[in-house]
């Protein structure tokens, strides 16, 4: 068999090395948005359920959710803020507040 005098190009390695590398998924925020029907003690309660949060840092939240409207909960995969904007949504009434009559409101933004 008769050898060959051709090279064969190497790839780059750095353009290899990228071209491995995962993509970062783009990142969403869960948000939680405010309403007169719910008590900090529900907001924290389900800070604390769905998201693991300590008592303080549901408490935090929950005042900025009344100071402000509106909280960001999470950010995370487009996924899992799907899923926890759901979850937020299926909580269920508060039972410390005779006014509410089902769950906070909650939505998705893209993150910047």
């Amino acid at each position: 068999m008769a050898s060959s005098n051709s090279a064969v190009a190497e790839p780059d390695t750095q353009e290899q090395a990228s071209s491995t590398k995962p993509k970062r998924q783009p990142r969403y925020h869960v948000i939680l948005w405010d309403d007169p029907e719910h008590t900090y003690e529900y907001v924290i309660s389900m800070m604390r359920e769905l998201f693991h949060m300590s008592e303080i840092q549901g408490r935090k939240l929950a005042e900025e959710v009344d100071t402000k409207g509106r909280a960001i909960c999470l950010t995370t995969t487009l996924e899992h803020a799907e899923l926890k904007r759901d979850q937020i949504k299926a909580y269920g009434r508060d039972p410390h507040s005779m006014r509410s009559k089902g769950s906070m409101s909650a939505s998705i933004e893209p993150a910047p």
